[in-house]
């Protein structure tokens, strides 16, 4: 599917809603880093174009059509290719393999800790452990820094994903925990899962 040019601007929000979901206007600005104004523009252009569609009832959220899925593929296929971008893109998903296991190790500890013998909910009453996690995510994090710099090296459009970590770990260490593993919606968590999702899309692997 080739897009009409001025619809090919707006492939970085059109991908945004391919590895976040359904999403709301402050989502798609926080995924692109474009401001809201820019980012409903652009949602709006592709609504016209067929490629996404706007759930009002209720919900208020964006959402691909099957055309803008096709779009989205032909788009980053066409992108990794014609970069020779698929050998490094590859090995940055090995190395990301490696640290996945890892992170949802930490993301286990920060909602769960063991008392007594026995696995509760971590209420973060105890500032000793939090800190001793957050201090375990900051190690993770520069190791993660590594492996998004290899892709954003290979795709500038991996470059969103290292912003977006660090924010959400810089939030959780001023007091906003919830920027840890919580479903907020740009929780170191939750932002390392799109980028999870967006290495399946970019390198055409089924979940």
């Amino acid at each position: 599917m080739t897009l009409p040019r001025p619809h090919r601007t707006g492939m970085p929000v059109l991908h945004a809603l391919r590895c976040a979901g359904h999403a709301g206007l402050a989502r798609v600005s926080a995924v692109t880093g474009l401001d809201e104004s820019e980012a409903e523009s652009e949602l709006i252009d592709l609504a016209v174009a067929g490629l996404v569609t706007h759930l009002a009832d209720g919900f208020d959220v964006w959402g691909l059509t099957e055309a803008g899925r096709v779009a989205d593929a032909e788009w980053i296929a066409g992108e990794l290719e014609a970069g020779g971008a698929r050998p490094a893109v590859a090995a940055a998903y090995e190395r990301f393999l490696v640290l996945n296991p890892e992170l949802l190790d930490l993301c286990t500890a920060w909602q769960l800790r063991r008392i007594d013998g026995v696995m509760v909910v971590n209420d973060h009453d105890d500032p000793a452990y939090d800190t001793r996690v957050l201090g375990r995510f900051a190690d993770f994090d520069r190791r993660a820094a590594l492996v998004c710099a290899e892709l954003a090296a290979a795709l500038p459009r991996f470059g969103r994903y290292r912003t977006r970590l660090a924010e959400a770990l810089d939030r959780a260490h001023s007091g906003e925990l919830e920027y840890v593993a919580n479903h907020v919606a740009s929780s170191y968590h939750i932002v390392w899962a799109q980028l999870h999702e967006d290495l399946l899309a970019t390198l055409g692997i089924p979940r």
